[in-house]
């Protein structure tokens, strides 16, 4: 029993030791692992544990920043969302994916002229993000500039053929294509 009580105390010394001597990068490194996995399986408390560890260890990882973002929308809580969304961007400003979030998140909230914007950005910085331009051309559409969105919406589905334009938003016009023998 002593034994086993020692040898105990000797594992529990030897992991704080080689947690100790990992840099502050590899701990960063270690705990978005496990955070993604946690994520991945659904345990999204334990994912945002895991993340603000990371921000422990470094403080300006625009990941841990967005996946937090990415519980807090999920768990709809937009502002804080926002706020985490905006501070990865802090780090990163042409991080395409918290563009299409800030711009999801501006959308549904009814902030349409911002969803726009979002999303202008987003494809101005990854312009083959084809989700990014049916949601564009979609949120234009809903604006009124109904042959800007037509145009997204078109590009979007040569970017992407196998996308799908939600049910009961009428089609876009086929793209014009130039006369043959001129």
């Amino acid at each position: 029993m002593r034994y086993a009580l020692l040898l105990a105390l000797l594992a529990a010394v030897a992991a704080t030791a080689c947690v100790s001597n990992k840099s502050q990068a590899q701990q960063s490194n270690d705990a978005l692992n496990k955070g993604l996995q946690a994520h991945a399986a659904g345990r999204l408390d334990e994912a945002a544990t895991d993340y603000r560890e990371v921000l422990k260890h470094d403080p300006q990882n625009k990941y841990a920043y967005y996946n937090l973002g990415l519980i807090d929308q999920t768990q709809n809580r937009p502002v804080a969302a926002e706020n985490n969304y905006r501070i990865a961007l802090s780090t990163d400003p042409n991080f395409s994916p918290v563009l299409f979030n800030l711009a999801v998140l501006r959308r549904d909230q009814g902030d349409t002229q911002g969803a726009i914007q979002y999303f202008r950005q987003d494809v101005s910085i990854d312009p083959n993000n084809a989700k990014a331009h049916l949601n564009l051309g979609l949120v234009l559409r809903s604006a009124g500039q109904q042959a800007e969105g037509d145009t997204e919406i078109q590009h979007a589905l040569q970017l992407d053929p196998k996308l799908t334009v939600p049910a009961g938003t009428p089609a876009p016009p086929p793209a014009a294509s130039p006369t043959p023998g001129r």
